[in-house]
């Protein structure tokens, strides 16, 4: 594959993770983000899924959670009451082209020659137990075990003399404690989470890797943490803010298990480790702390354009081997936001600064991007009736 077809191919491929319980809103959105880095020769950042949430799929106890891309699949069937009026399983299947691929990022540097592809699939199976169930903000069990495999090959970069990790099957337990949640969109109106979680991952087989096995892959990793947030909108000013906490550690991380944190990528990930300004997955931590806050400011009186700014900054512990000297990491974002009539459609222009990020130049870096929201459900009801002829032709390409 040629480098061009494999940015291409990168671009499309991260979908938003599983949701840590089962959705009961049915949901078709189309999300896009993209970060191009303006200094250094970064690995491509960026992602594009169409998201369907399918509550009473075939059966009224039944929800069918979609994220498909060109290349990769995440599936779930979700089974209400399958065990008791308050507890749920979930039958997960999810794999493709790219899954697995990695990136060598160290002192600001992405190492082309020590990066290569990876492909996966897996298969998982979770449960989900509502504790509290007559309170108006959820407590949630989650308990889910995975089984991955993972294959890797080199891309046209990787040096040849680099020596590439075993192909290998993991098995891996996560459970954790969610009170509250959040939806899978862009700028939620409200939201509020505390939430405390383990994941164990034991692989078939440890081994050494890299020039001359420089680099280790762990027999088992351990990992612990937890998140804060709240998301809320003024009631008279429409203003909205959102603030979040994440800190998290581990016992035994290696490079495919350790905390990667970098770029502004929201739907990137269940937890999405968001520093404005660095590279997508730039900093590689053992244990860290994430706290950050963006505010949304209405610039006209319909509340359609808004002004968004954001600020992150994370005390990091680093991996083995990919340190740096500061500890601490801050990015600074600001853009303009478009919401639609209805929030169909959102799009925000930003432009970001990684205030320590190292560069060639010294510390600091800039990146632009672009995060988009197409919701198919809320456009149905907009793109409607009165002149219908005039919205024939999105109808038809959305499939509404």
């Amino acid at each position: 594959m040629t480098r061009l077809a494999r940015l291409l191919w990168l671009l499309l491929l991260i979908p938003f993770t599983a949701l840590a319980q089962i959705d009961p809103v049915k949901r078709q959105l189309f999300q896009f983000g993209y970060n191009a880095a303006l200094q250094g020769h970064a690995p491509l950042s960026g992602y594009a899924f169409y998201y369907r949430n399918d509550p009473g799929f075939l059966h009224t106890n039944l929800t069918l959670r979609l994220a498909i891309a060109p290349v990769y699949l995440d599936s779930e069937l979700g089974i209400s009451h399958a065990l008791a009026e308050y507890t749920h399983l979930g039958i997960g299947l999810a794999g493709g082209g790219f899954a697995d691929t990695y990136s060598e990022i160290r002192q600001g540097k992405f190492g082309s020659k020590e990066s290569f592809a990876g492909h996966g699939c897996e298969t998982s199976l979770s449960l989900y137990h509502l504790i509290n169930p007559h309170q108006r903000i959820p407590l949630n069990l989650v308990l889910r075990g995975i089984v991955h495999h993972s294959l890797y090959s080199r891309e046209d970069d990787t040096d040849p003399t680099f020596e590439l990790p075993h192909d290998r099957t993991t098995a891996s337990v996560r459970t954790g404690l969610r009170w509250g949640g959040q939806e899978p969109i862009l700028f939620p109106s409200l939201a509020m989470e505390l939430s405390a979680w383990y994941r164990g991952d034991f692989r078939t087989d440890g081994d050494d890797y890299g020039y001359d096995n420089d680099r280790r892959v762990e027999s088992a990793s351990h990992l612990f943490w937890g998140q804060a947030l709240l998301a809320y909108t003024l009631p008279e000013l429409k203003h909205n803010f959102r603030v979040s906490l994440t800190a998290g550690a581990s016992v035994d991380a290696d490079r495919f298990s350790a905390y990667r944190l970098g770029a502004l990528l929201p739907l990137a990930a269940e937890f999405p480790l968001s520093l404005p300004g660095y590279y997508f997955e730039e900093l590689s931590a053992e244990r860290f702390v994430l706290g950050g806050m963006s505010y949304l400011l209405p610039l006209d009186r319909k509340q359609r354009w808004h002004l968004n700014t954001q600020v992150t900054t994370a005390y990091v512990d680093y991996l083995d081997g990919l340190e740096q000297r500061n500890r601490w990491n801050t990015g600074v974002a600001g853009g303009i936001l478009y919401r639609s009539r209805e929030d169909f459609l959102k799009i925000l222009f930003v432009y970001a600064y990684g205030v320590d990020a190292i560069r060639d130049e010294g510390r600091g870096a800039h990146s632009v991007g672009i995060l988009l929201q197409f919701d198919l459900e809320r456009a149905q009801d907009v793109l409607n009736p009165a002149y219908p002829n005039r919205w024939r032709g999105w109808r038809g390409f959305f499939g509404l």
